[in-house]
């Protein structure tokens, strides 16, 4: 709720740039006609990058406790290639990826608050970032063919956690990391269920098939 009322208040004072905007648009003269147009087309790109930050914002969802987020199947096509069925625990939003390998690896990118605003109980936010597959053999893992494929589209490439991440000197106060699920094994009928704590991403079987596939790779 927090980030959605966030994303929410920008996307008004998005709204309201775009407003002076064009009404400065509208109500110019030739007088000062080349000014305004400039400063208000200006005003409506500065509108379009504060609501890009928006929508990338409202992406994020608190980690309230640890919590199902996702579930993930496997439906093989052929050796070491699946089909890899991603499902969003909250919104029910499915997503399909053609994986090769022997392993999945699902990963979250996580804002923590520290110092003073850690003291107001603020919880951490997440959004699922990316999922990958590997080759068991070292062999394999280096020659042939990768696929990692990114869960949410970035609008516009306004990436606010990315920024943060990388001028981490900037913002002593938000911490961003990545989240990582364990390496588990890929396989035909395989169901398993992703988990997120403050601590990271955590993946189970939940069914038979997975229960085994993970026997099996220990």
């Amino acid at each position: 709720m927090l980030y959605t009322l966030l994303a929410l208040t920008i996307a008004i004072i998005a709204l309201f740039i775009v407003y002076n905007a064009v009404k400065i648009l509208w109500k110019s003269s030739w007088l000062l006609g080349w000014l305004k147009g400039m400063f208000g087309l200006a005003l409506l790109v500065i509108a379009v990058a504060v609501g890009a930050i928006s929508y990338d914002i409202y992406s994020y969802k608190q980690i309230l406790s640890e919590q199902p987020v996702a579930t993930i199947n496997f439906e093989t096509i052929e050796e070491q290639y699946f089909v890899a069925v991603l499902v969003d625990v909250k919104t029910g939003k499915q997503q399909r990826f053609n994986l090769h390998g022997d392993q999945w690896q699902l990963d979250a990118r996580i804002i923590k608050w520290k110092g003073y605003f850690s003291g107001f109980g603020i919880k951490p936010a997440y959004r699922l970032d990316r999922l990958s597959g590997r080759y068991f053999d070292i062999a394999k893992e280096t020659t042939a063919k990768r696929s990692v494929f990114a869960i949410v589209d970035t609008p516009y490439q306004v990436d606010v956690w990315t920024f943060i991440n990388e001028h981490a000197k900037w913002f002593s106060v938000i911490d961003a990391r990545y989240g990582s699920a364990t390496y588990l094994p890929m396989k035909h009928g395989a169901l398993y269920e992703i988990s997120l704590s403050n601590t990271g991403l955590v993946a189970r079987p939940l069914n038979d098939v997975a229960s085994n596939a993970v026997a099996e790779w220990k």
